[in-house]
């Protein structure tokens, strides 16, 4: 495995005028390329660390796998260097992607481009509906995540350069989280780890996102039929726009004691 975190010498400076050279811990970004049955599909940047499941839960979010026992391998090419490309072997009968998903560009960690041909296609694919999930929860349970998610970030407590995602049980409970400098990474991760389980769907389950809800990670969230998406920072309009038509809660600036419930109100319990 790769090297999650390095250090750098950096100046540190104040207004004052004093400052000198000391260390800092800085999060590890490296480009991941993923094949399928050794045809390269596309390359992500990533922080390294749970790779295995970050490429389970892109594959699942592409609508190229939907259950554990879809993959029958995955390894790293032993003619690459720092473990940095995965090739990933379908199980029989599991058509491989499509011509028009290959992606033979880099993307970055900021923006983790989906495969899909267009937003028209990413809303049309629904493997679950989660509209009638029947979870309900309270405003108390839904505070109380954004601190036990923080207090789950082991890397960024050393960089403070990594997005964090989060599944929690209706109760609050704590299932999985992982860190990566890509937002849409931490959420492939956390999606993939419970394909890997068998645990899709993720019914009655919370994501969440320690940073913004963009429309792809509520369409991630979708795809892997979480009902609840929340997030410590504001919404896109077309995250709300796919919440709405999916049936989803999405919950954002959840800071203290308050949120803004932009679709599902229904879910909480008042």
């Amino acid at each position: 495995m790769g090297r999650i975190t390095v250090r750098k010498p950096v100046l540190r400076l104040s207004t004052s005028g004093t400052g000198g050279r000391r260390p800092d811990t800085l999060a590890v970004e490296e480009p991941l390329e993923i094949r399928v049955a050794g045809k390269p599909l596309t390359i992500t940047m990533r922080t390294p660390g749970h790779d295995f499941d970050l490429v389970a839960g892109f594959l699942a979010a592409e609508g190229i796998i939907g259950a554990a026992g879809d993959l029958t391998a995955m390894r790293y090419c032993a003619d690459t260097a720092q473990q940095n490309t995965l090739d990933v072997a379908l199980a029989p009968g599991v058509p491989p992607p499509d011509e028009s998903m290959t992606r033979a560009f880099t993307t970055t960690s900021a923006c983790g481009v989906c495969g899909k041909s267009s937003i028209e296609a990413l809303r049309a694919d629904r493997p679950y509906e989660v509209a009638d999930d029947p979870v309900r929860l309270t405003p108390g349970v839904l505070a109380a995540l954004p601190e036990r998610l923080r207090e789950a970030q082991r890397v960024f407590d050393r960089t403070g350069g990594l997005h964090a995602a989060g599944l929690f049980d209706a109760e609050g409970g704590l299932m999985a989280v992982r860190e990566d400098v890509g937002r849409h990474n931490a959420v492939d991760k956390v999606v993939g780890w419970a394909l890997r389980e068998g645990l899709l769907p993720l019914s009655g389950r919370v994501l969440m996102v320690s940073g913004r809800a963009s429309f792809e990670l509520t369409q991630k969230a979708m795809a892997a039929g979480i009902p609840v998406l929340a997030a410590v920072s504001a919404p896109s309009s077309l995250a709300v726009e796919l919440a709405e038509d999916a049936g989803m809660t999405l919950v954002g600036f959840l800071r203290g004691e308050t949120m803004n419930v932009y679709a599902g109100a229904e879910r909480i319990i008042r």
